[in-house]
């Protein structure tokens, strides 16, 4: 048995290359399981988006689309991780389900079938993108301080992302954002990981990230039960662990897949939303391969990932599974960057967090004993080490510094990486054309900012059609 153990070991070295990379199966495995840790809300958070309130009726069904996020986000991060060697995780992207929930179904009253028609159009749009190669091509036309400043932005936005989630930073009254009440039990859970988690950092503890939402995680659970309702309702723990497991339901994979989207919105209709899905899709997981790239160290000194059409293959294909799947268009994650800050190096990561995604479909209501509160510190962290990159933006030039610092601002204040990747392009080819350097500007970079220009406007051009 240690023989066979010690072949799987020394295969799984040499597929995965750790000696090249600097990593060991340890290592790959716990950041599996931490990307696995700080991706698990999106179980919950994707049905919740396409399937429950306003969504009902309209949505496909709660446990079906629970079923198939879990499936087709195992499906993806293992086609990740065997075919990139990349630890990078994907799952149905939050936001284009809200498109897919709050436009698609709620606003043009498609059914969600036809919406799911839509996010497949999409994905095969993309994956002709990268055939063609034109989708790598605008990769190599980004400049490298929007390369850089795209990385801290997305840095930012993660940091941002887990200060809300903890009720850190909130919405203000008369303000549009305030710090939270500290006297609650749920920011003192925050508090209370992320110093544990900084401090496990600062001594050098492997798996300090995992085991910050471990302990945060118990901290939460005893609480819950020590205090009842009231810790529960303030830490996110839902309940007494359940007593039995939803049954997988398969409901929404395939069943009714149409593209009736011409034929019920209107053919201009159609290809505008399916522009504006394309649009985030595109920009979206390039902004987040630069960036957790970047904090891997796989980004070389001109900005270029090796090998990101693979990356860009299977991230293509993964929109058209959301599609077919019935959960909105799968995508690369940004909290990919929790695994590669705990050492995560190659796809192995991903494969393990592949893995997990796939048990739980089983057992997926006790993923939810992990609060949000446990894994705001991961993100919060997380954040910090991918804002490093901001020493390296010249700031002395104004065509260089500015847009940069457009990209970095805009991503968490809107809550999009598309939108802060827009406003830093068109800022900067603007710059560039009023200090009589357009040559200095990438051809592709001019298409790309003119159809950013499109994408801001849209709301403007649907309201006049």
């Amino acid at each position: 048995m240690a023989r066979s153990n010690s072949r799987l070991d020394a295969g799984l070295a040499g597929y995965f290359r750790f000696a090249e990379r600097g990593t060991n199966l340890r290592t790959e495995i716990l950041a599996g399981v931490t990307t696995f840790f700080v991706m698990a809300y999106i179980i919950f958070v994707n049905p919740s988006i396409l399937s429950s309130g306003p969504l009902a009726e309209a949505g496909p069904p709660f446990n079906a689309t629970l079923t198939a996020t879990c499936l087709v986000s195992a499906l993806m991060c293992i086609a990740m991780g065997l075919f990139t060697n990349y630890p990078f995780a994907l799952a149905p992207g939050l936001g284009l389900n809200a498109v897919v929930a709050f436009q698609l179904i709620l606003t043009m009253g498609l059914p969600w079938q036809a919406a799911m028609g839509v996010i497949v159009l999409e994905g095969v749009l993309i994956t002709l993108l990268v055939l063609t190669g034109f989708r790598q091509a605008v990769m190599h036309a980004i400049p490298l301080s929007q390369k850089r400043a795209i990385s801290v932005g997305i840095g930012l936005f993660i940091l941002f992302i887990g200060l809300n989630n903890a009720g850190i930073v909130q919405r203000g009254t008369g303000t549009p954002m305030a710090l939270g009440n500290f006297t609650t039990f749920s920011i003192l859970l925050t508090v209370v990981g992320l110093f544990l988690t900084l401090i496990l950092m600062a001594r050098k503890v492997k798996a300090a990230l995992l085991i910050g939402i471990l302990a945060t995680t118990v901290i939460g659970v005893v609480s819950h039960y020590a205090f009842g309702a009231d810790a529960s309702a303030q830490t996110g723990v839902q309940g007494a662990f359940p007593t039995e497991l939803a049954s997988p339901s398969f409901e929404t994979i395939g069943q009714g897949l149409n593209f009736d989207v011409f034929k019920l919105a209107g053919v201009l209709s159609a290809v505008l939303v399916i522009f504006s899905l394309m649009l985030s899709d595109f920009f979206d997981t390039m902004g987040t391969i630069i960036g957790v790239g970047e904090q891997a160290g796989f980004v070389k000194a001109d900005g270029d990932l090796p090998n990101s059409n693979r990356v860009l293959m299977v991230d293509s294909v993964a929109a058209i599974a959301g599609g077919v799947f019935g959960t909105s268009s799968v995508t690369t994650y940004i909290e990919s960057a929790a695994g590669v800050g705990e050492g995560g190096r190659t796809g192995l990561t991903a494969v393990v967090t592949g893995i997990l995604f796939l048990l739980s479909i089983l057992i997926a209501p006790f993923a939810g004993v992990v609060p949000s509160e446990a894994t705001a510190p991961a993100l919060i962290i997380v954040g910090f080490l991918m804002s490093g990159g901001i020493r390296e933006i010249d700031f002395g030039e104004l065509e260089e510094g500015f847009p940069a610092l457009l990209t970095m601002t805009i991503m968490p204040f809107s809550y999009s990486i598309t939108n802060g990747i827009g406003a830093g392009f068109i800022s900067y080819v603007v710059l560039k054309l009023a200090l009589g350097k357009a040559k200095q500007v990438h051809p592709l970079l001019w298409f790309v900012a003119v159809a950013f220009l499109v994408y801001f406007l849209l709301p403007l051009i649907e309201a006049k059609i």
